[in-house]
């Protein structure tokens, strides 16, 4: 009888220990990614760790919201999205924890992660215009497009969206409050009608002849390189691609990256997760399934649509500046009049 006690703890510690690891079993994915090709990203992991993913996908900002609403009985362990400004609004909401990983700190550079979150892949801002349209040579900064020689000639997409006001931050931090509004106002009295549409829209537009010149990420361009319809390539056959500011600070870049939440219940697998997203492996599901290029020096891509972009000149901002003048960015379009 005197062996009970000895026996029941030794019972109960192996329940214990069993329960916590069913629990890292699990991570609850909450996602504004929402490609096929993702699939892959998933299934790997499984593979590798043996944790199932169980995930919910959303509007980025349906998801933040949803995290502010579940509070401390939230089950995400990770948020995954597109854009530093989205990134960045998780972070001001308070909803990341720090993440210190000896591992994220090698593979990813220092300018494409914060203490909170980190990115797993890159798009460029590009510009495009019509062939014909723009003498070779006229478009090779973001500042030209403010040219009043492109009055009535240039689409965009609205100031609002993550994109723009990611590349407007990226001026002010460049180039001050100052600059960054007058450029924000000549490219707005340059427009060929209102903003309005995605990126995919601004590109057909060019290609159609609604506008000469426009700003694209190149993930849109990669996709209709890649495309199976003859139009999309009939579309990609009228435009000329321009990688801006190769002189200067180099053509600005829009990330995809991810965070563990404060709440997350499996924070191990959350950061397991994390630094598989940093494998080889993923970082080319990343590239060639879904047109992004790598963060991690090194992969190698098989791509032949980012192969055909060639190489170019990335600014290297860090992505916490992006951050930091997210919200004057906005202030200064709405002031532009660039809606």
């Amino acid at each position: 009888m005197n062996s009970s006690p000895s026996l029941f703890a030794l019972v109960l510690a192996t329940v214990t220990l069993t329960g916590a690891q069913a629990q890292e079993r699990v991570l609850n994915l909450y996602s504004a990614r929402h490609y096929q090709t993702d699939e892959a990203l998933y299934s790997g992991f499984t593979r590798q760790t043996g944790i199932a993913i169980k995930r919910i996908e959303g509007k980025e900002d349906e998801l933040l919201e949803r995290i502010r609403n579940e509070a401390a009985n939230s089950p995400a362990d990770v948020l995954l999205t597109v854009d530093a400004a989205r990134l960045a609004a998780a972070h001001e909401l308070g909803l990341l924890a720090p993440v210190r990983s000896s591992l994220l700190e090698a593979r990813i550079p220092a300018h494409l992660r914060t203490s909170d979150w980190f990115s797993f892949s890159l798009r460029a801002r590009v510009i495009i215009y019509a062939k014909g349209a723009v003498k070779p040579g006229e478009l090779r900064t973001y500042s030209d497009l403010a040219d009043p020689r492109l009055k009535g000639k240039v689409c965009s997409r609205s100031g609002s969206h993550p994109y723009n006001l990611s590349l407007l931050a990226s001026i002010i931090a460049h180039q001050g409050e100052t600059k960054a509004e007058d450029w924000a106002r000549g490219v707005a009295a340059n427009f060929a009608r209102p903003p309005k549409g995605g990126d995919t829209d601004q590109i057909r537009a060019v290609a159609a002849g609604e506008c000469a010149v426009a700003l694209a990420n190149t993930y849109y361009l990669a996709r209709l390189m890649r495309s199976d319809k003859p139009e999309d390539h009939k579309t990609m056959e009228k435009i000329v691609v321009v990688w801006p500011d190769q002189q200067g600070s180099g053509t600005h870049i829009n990330v995809s990256g991810g965070g563990v939440l404060k709440t997350a219940p499996h924070k191990d697998a959350a950061v397991k997760f994390l630094e598989y997203l940093a494998s080889d492996e993923a970082q080319r599901y990343f590239a060639d399934g879904n047109n992004e290029w790598p963060v991690v020096a090194g992969v190698k891509v098989v791509n032949p649509a980012l192969e055909a972009l060639g190489k170019f000149k990335a600014d290297t901002l860090p992505v916490g500046s992006l951050a930091m003048y997210r919200a004057k960015a906005q202030i200064i379009f709405d002031r532009a009049g660039y809606r």
